[in-house]
């Protein structure tokens, strides 16, 4: 396996900044931008938006639901294949029931590189901390963590971990 280049791997900090701060301005014509053509946007509120899909999920769900968007991204850093960065996330909630609320959280977005763009960007957040500062019932919050848990048993990273 031959090691990327300084320009290739370095490429990854200014890459994953074009695409949050396309997210926080709510250009989802931007955002996919930054994806290869069959790229996946995995997020974690969401679920999975693939292709040209991801504008919708900026435009239509992350704008809908939310504003005032802050989105940090500290110590990215990348081998040019597999990249990752730790990130702090927050808004105001348009939610009824919340609106206007903060919350925020903070997380890693585990990304795949191909030809210089996002072929996957998967969060792993601590979402759950945001749903409860906008006042989330704790039966939801239960809904939502049992959700999450299913989902990293059923990963394949996670099948030795199963009992």
């Amino acid at each position: 396996m031959s090691r990327p280049t300084e320009g290739e791997a370095g490429d990854f900090p200014a890459l994953i900044l074009r695409m949050t701060q396309a997210a926080v301005r709510g250009d989802g014509r931007a955002v996919r931008a930054c994806f290869t053509p069959d790229g996946v946007y995995h997020d974690c509120f969401y679920g999975a938006f693939k292709g040209d899909a991801i504008v919708s999920m900026i435009e239509d769900y992350f704008h809908r639901d939310a504003y005032n968007f802050r989105w940090d991204i500290h110590t990215p850093l990348s081998d040019g294949v597999t990249a990752y960065a730790r990130y702090v996330f927050s808004y105001e909630s348009r939610l009824p029931g919340s609106h206007g609320q903060r919350a925020g959280f903070e997380g890693t977005a585990v990304c795949t590189l191909r030809d210089g763009l996002l072929e996957s960007y998967r969060e792993i957040a601590n979402s759950l901390v945001a749903l409860q500062a906008l006042g989330f019932a704790p039966d939801r919050l239960a809904r939502l963590a049992a959700r999450d848990s299913s989902a990293f048993f059923a990963s394949p990273e996670a099948v030795h971990h199963r009992s």
